[in-house]
């Protein structure tokens, strides 16, 4: 038996989602509650398989609670919103899957409830395209501070030389750069000068493109 709370502060959205629900034989839902804080109390409480968890809510939404939830239940959101911010960060902080209202069948939700029961994934199309983008954003960042390492004992840059090559591929000027490390614009210049030697290039440009690939 999969059992489920269910968090939505629309009481219409709750019975609909309890019908659906209980219309299948191997589902139960153990309670419902209206906000954030009350769905964590009953989570706590009752340990649910489950949890269908809409984010746009009072005293608490779904993100500021979804963190705490995922250590006691497989959370699953439902909610009308599709910003991609919003997505990444439900999924960060352990959503196992997301569906848009309106993008769903009763059918769909069940199968979703299923999955990740059984501790898979089920996304809805725009929260699919977020976590493929979140997982290549990531896979970029593993690469470029593999770079980076491989960077550092290649060329034998001092500390303070990688902080200004690390703000510099950022794209920070000489005066924000100062102002990050505090520093005056003549040491960061001057870091610069021996960062372009031991890399021997003549340009910001040229620089950034052999720090982070390393060629």
């Amino acid at each position: 038996m999969i059992s489920l709370v269910i968090v939505d502060d629309n009481p219409i959205v709750r019975a609909a989602l309890r019908g659906i629900v209980e219309g299948d034989d191997e589902m139960e839902v153990l309670a419902e509650a209206a906000n954030g804080r009350e769905g964590l109390a009953a989570v706590r409480h009752l340990r649910p398989t489950v949890t269908l968890l809409d984010h746009r809510m009072p005293i608490a939404d779904g993100l500021s609670v979804i963190g705490t939830l995922s250590r006691y239940t497989c959370v699953l959101v439902l909610t009308s919103d599709d910003d991609a911010e919003l997505i990444g960060g439900m999924l960060h902080e352990g959503a196992r899957g997301y569906l848009v209202h309106g993008e769903f069948e009763p059918r769909e939700l069940l199968r979703a409830v299923r999955a990740v029961a059984g501790g898979r994934g089920w996304l809805s199309p725009i929260a699919a395209s977020v976590a493929a983008t979140m997982v290549r954003d990531q896979q970029a960042r593993e690469r470029v501070r593999h770079q980076q390492v491989l960077a550092r004992r290649q060329f034998g840059l001092t500390d303070r030389e990688e902080d200004v090559m690390r703000l510099l591929c950022e794209g920070l000027s000489n005066a924000s750069i100062a102002h990050q490390l505090r520093l005056t614009e003549k040491t960061v210049k001057n870091h610069l000068n021996h960062v372009f030697a031991k890399l021997q290039v003549r340009s910001r440009t040229e620089a950034v493109i052999r720090w982070t690939h390393g060629r």
